[in-house]
């Protein structure tokens, strides 16, 4: 039996893959090995060459790269442009990656020792004032979203990467899982949610769960997050409620400073 790998009958080549870290809590390259049912036949399509959560073997030879986590230090910058520099693919991996993640929160403050101050006391802390996604330092491929990544979707880009299929990222928001799932709106159950707005494919992972959504996965192509605020204060939620979960990964920044400069105005 040949253990060459093959697609309606054509043979398939194993990409090098690596997974590397910034600033991450690095829950999103648990995920990949968090599924046993799936990872030997997951792992089967690429060869990995580089994964510290799985791994203790290093290369820097390597087709795709997959990076988790947001850039926040000068030597990470170094690092990510070196990353770039030897992956054909390099692919940002979470929100973190995607937007900054929970990380850009302190980018909301303009006092940053004051942060660095309250957040380490007098331990010293090697930062930079601004936290960043990937695309602001590099050239980014392709984008995996949320918060953390769901294995399976992550699963099915990685198989249409190796085939050379194209990637269709959904264009729905999370309400269109929740309906799916039969769910009851949260709205209706006293509960904020930015399910409206957000970029569905989770599979309503939080309101199947009777969490609200705080938008991990950026707005949906058509996010009316004009319409939204109706919503919110129709249900008795203040714009700060609005703000603080539209500010919370980073995907929504866009929207969160125009809200800015339109108070400014006022």
């Amino acid at each position: 039996m040949s253990n060459k790998l093959e697609y309606l009958g054509v043979p398939l080549g194993r990409p090098k893959v690596a997974f590397f870290e910034l600033s991450s809590c690095e829950g999103c390259q648990l995920q990949i090995v968090n599924n046993e049912a799936t990872l030997v036949d997951f792992l089967a399509l690429m060869e990995v060459v580089n994964f510290r959560e799985a791994m203790s073997e290093r290369s820097d030879d390597y087709d795709i790269a997959f990076v988790e986590g947001s850039v926040t230090r000068a030597d990470e910058v170094e690092r990510l442009q070196e990353i770039r520099k030897n992956a054909k693919v390099l692919v940002a991996l979470g929100s973190c990656a995607c937007f900054g993640g929970v990380n850009q929160l302190r980018n909301r403050f303009s006092d940053q020792e004051w942060v660095k101050k309250e957040v380490y006391g007098d331990f010293p802390i090697e930062t930079e004032d601004v936290v960043r996604p990937l695309s602001a330092i590099v050239e980014v491929d392709l984008e995996i979203y949320g918060c953390p990544i769901k294995k399976e979707e992550v699963e099915k880009i990685v198989t249409n990467l190796i085939l050379g299929k194209s990637i269709n990222h959904p264009k729905y928001p999370v309400c269109m899982d929740c309906k799916a799932n039969e769910n009851i709106c949260l709205f209706d159950l006293g509960e904020p949610c930015l399910g409206p707005v957000t970029r569905g494919g989770c599979d309503a992972w939080c309101p199947n769960n009777r969490m609200g959504c705080w938008g991990c996965r950026g707005p949906a192509e058509e996010a009316n997050v004009a319409q939204l605020r109706e919503i919110m204060a129709k249900h008795g939620f203040s714009e700060e409620t609005l703000t603080d979960r539209l500010e919370c990964f980073g995907g929504f920044t866009a929207y969160t400073e125009e809200f800015q400069a339109a108070r400014k105005g006022k």
